[in-house]
């Protein structure tokens, strides 16, 4: 891992596409503009880390055979009226 200390307004080249520019430095965080091509995708990691555990929660309710047999299962037949 690389750590690197940036001031307001300075900027970081990632590659040959990815720029980074610290906006604004306060107590507890940072502002950060990314200038990077459409094809690149850019996540907050808990955005990702969140999705992952969605995932695994669905994955160990129900596995997929079992939603294919939810889903293939004959709807049963109404009852003659009398």
């Amino acid at each position: 891992m690389l750590i690197l200390r940036r001031k307001a307004g300075e900027t970081l080249l990632i590659g040959n596409d990815v720029k980074l520019t610290v906006m604004d430095v306060y107590e507890g965080g940072v502002r950060l503009a990314i200038d990077a091509p459409r094809s690149i995708s850019i996540l907050r990691s808990e955005l990702l880390q969140a999705a992952d555990a969605n995932r695994a929660a669905a994955t160990a309710q129900s596995g997929s055979e079992e939603l294919l047999g939810l889903l293939n299962r004959k709807k049963p037949e109404r009852e003659a009226a009398r």
